[in-house]
């Protein structure tokens, strides 16, 4: 007998159970098929490299997450489903080649005074824009969370004309146009400060010279020091077990190891989906597919919209990422200052030039010579994902191409990520050497995850890339996936795409998973 549900979704994502609580709650049958053996995509956490030891695959940071507004309709519900998080003081730092560090903490005393040593003049910008940024978040969050429609950013611009008149209007439009070296130059004196938040334009593609880009270190800096950071307590998976948990208690369900192969279309209406065994699960009212671009392409084959296949088959990814997950037997000393134990994140990303650089070369199929590394302590806020007085690190490495053509360097001679792995991580970790030496002595286990690795464990992570797609201007706002398609509808009737390829695109802030939950059932 064929099953048949109100909504299929295709991927286990974040995103894809926001889309099935809220679908859930407002009384539909949901099932979401998942190809991998466990749910949460690039959001789960495991024991990679000794037991006891417990790493979040790709994704960390949950501050997006717990300042969502998925979160704040379900927010009790996922609590009783055993959500917690663990907050964070000090956020992010960054470590300078003359022994010097810069951090943001959410004691803006704290972090003025550590800008004024650096430069007195950036310290008391910093207490300005600090004091701006209430009013100026309204308009940002309004424009990168709400729908992808053309009224919606009206209204937003039309309430910012009412508050800041039209050179205010205008002042926002330059600024979401700018790159970040554009708005960090003219906003600071310092290199280093400049450093410090230009290195979360590299956590997404904005390189310093990438226009667009400005908004993200802009948000991350201020977002940090006025509400801190969160992190999951226990590992990031805390996120997809609560989801999961909710999602079941009303009545959906999750099937793993389902592969879907085809979206099954009659009439120019999708009606359900095949699996890789050939079962075929009928729809009554939504095909929800968390995927790639490109492979929704794939599932559907032509949808009849010329543009719109074209627009799927033809997205651009950002360079990947390699991951290096460490079990340790402490933190790294930091020669710079102890006071980076306490710190979620270290960056090593000295200056934007080097940021540009290694930008340049992986966008170029090399691997960088330099590359920036971000190091992830989330046992310095969150103990228990470690056997007592042991710890975790967390690296991301910042860029790597999907596909290797040589070495920026001149030195890794393989071509293929199987072989090229163990040296491009001594690469990476000679880094963290040389800004905390005696860092690789401290190494119990560790487990490298390279681009080939992320993609084969997650297709939506195409070539490395954990942020489904590139976020430049071309592919942003109504420009994601397609023009007159990012609020998640397809040309096949009843088809509905989410997931970071789709606006607001990536991050775990479930924006484009609720938003078309919204969208099908209020």
């Amino acid at each position: 007998m064929t099953e048949t549900l109100d909504s299929i979704i295709i991927g286990s994502g974040h995103n894809s159970l926001a889309c099935a609580v809220h679908l859930a709650a407002r009384g539909w049958k949901v099932g979401v098929f998942e190809r991998a053996a466990e749910p949460g995509g690039a959001v789960k956490t495991g024991e990679y490299t000794l037991p006891g030891f417990r790493h979040d695959w790709a994704a960390m940071n949950l501050s997006l997450f717990a300042g969502s507004a998925f979160f704040k309709e379900y927010g009790e519900d996922l609590g009783r489903s055993g959500l917690e998080f663990a907050p964070v003081a000090n956020c992010f730092s960054s470590v300078f080649p003359d022994g010097s560090w810069l951090g943001v903490s959410n004691d803006l005393e704290k972090t003025a005074q550590r800008i004024a040593a650096e430069n007195a003049l950036d310290a008391e910008t910093w207490r300005s824009l600090t004091a701006e940024f209430p009013a100026r978040a309204e308009g940002l969050f309004g424009l990168l969370g709400g729908p992808a429609k053309k009224r919606a950013f009206a209204y937003i611009l039309f309430k910012e004309w009412r508050r800041s008149g039209t050179g205010g209007v205008m002042d926002l439009g330059r600024f979401l146009l700018a790159s970040p070296r554009d708005w960090l130059s003219e906003t600071f004196v310092s290199p280093k400060v400049r450093a410090l938040l230009a290195a979360w334009g590299m956590h997404l593609d904005f390189a310093p010279d990438i226009s667009g880009g400005a908004v993200f270190p802009y948000l991350e800096g201020m977002a940090n020091q006025a509400f801190g950071m969160v992190l999951g307590k226990g590992g990031a998976d805390t996120i997809t077990r609560a989801m999961t948990a909710t999602l079941e208690k009303n009545g959906g369900s999750i099937t793993c190891d389902a592969e879907i192969t085809r979206v099954l279309i009659e009439n120019g209406q999708a009606i359900g989906v095949e699996l890789s065994d050939g079962r075929q699960v009928m729809a009554k009212k939504a095909v929800i597919a968390n995927v790639a671009p490109a492979a929704l392409a794939r599932l559907t084959g032509a949808t009849g919209n010329k543009r719109y296949d074209s627009g799927l088959k033809t997205s651009i990814h950002a360079p990947g990422t390699m991951m290096i997950h460490l079990a340790m037997e402490d933190l790294p000393d930091w020669t710079a200052s102890e006071d980076l134990k306490t710190f979620a994140y270290v960056h090593l990303a000295p200056d934007l030039d080097q940021m540009a650089r290694t930008y340049t070369q992986a966008q170029a199929g090399l691997l960088p010579d330099e590359p920036v590394v971000v190091c992830g302590q989330p046992t310095a806020i969150d103990p228990s994902r470690a056997p007592d007085g042991k710890h975790v690190l967390w690296l991301q490495v910042r860029m790597a191409p999907g596909t290797i053509k040589g070495d920026a360097a001149g030195q890794i001679t393989a071509t293929d990520w199987e072989s090229a792995a163990e040296p491009f991580a001594e690469r990476a970790l000679d880094l963290l050497e040389r800004y905390a030496p005696g860092a690789r002595a401290r190494i119990l286990g560790r487990h490298i995850v390279t681009p080939a690795m992320l993609e084969a464990d997650n297709p939506n992570l195409v070539g490395g890339d954990q942020i489904c797609g590139s976020h430049h201007l071309t592919q942003h706002f109504l420009f994601r996936p397609v023009r007159g398609f990012a609020d998640g509808t397809t040309p096949v009737g009843n088809l509905f795409h989410t997931g970071a390829a789709v606006w607001p695109g990536a991050g775990t802030g479930a924006g484009p998973g609720y938003l078309l939950a919204q969208k099908l059932a209020g």
